[in-house]
């Protein structure tokens, strides 16, 4: 499952954006099912579909390489979320990665599961 090219994205993680937008993708239903999705089997999850939900959270890719994409995240110590693909599909530990990631944001800004 696929998102549209004219779903809501972070642009920028600045926290003010960050909070705002995060609102508007908790709400949004088609984002969280694919997250769930990728709860349920993190081994079976398409790249180019973590790579809207990481485009979604995270903003634009800072390094988008032919296999590898590099994503900003808005806290210091390892602030940034490294993906890449292996013959079309995301490897299951960098999808583990993500979602730990996605949950530190909506834990960072109120959002209960």
């Amino acid at each position: 499952m696929l998102l549209s090219s004219t779903d809501m994205r972070i642009t920028s993680p600045s926290p003010l954006t960050v909070s705002i937008n995060i609102d508007i993708i908790y709400n949004m239903g088609k984002p969280k099912d694919i997250i769930e999705q990728f709860k349920q089997n993190p081994q079976n999850v398409r790249f180019a579909d973590l790579c809207k939900i990481c485009d979604l959270y995270f903003g634009e890719a800072r390094q988008k390489g032919s296999s590898h994409r590099v994503y900003k995240t808005p806290w210091q110590g390892d602030p940034r979320v490294n993906i890449q693909s292996h013959k079309g599909k995301a490897k299951a530990y960098q999808v583990k990665q993500v979602l730990k990631a996605i949950e530190r944001l909506e834990v960072k800004h109120g959002h209960k599961r």
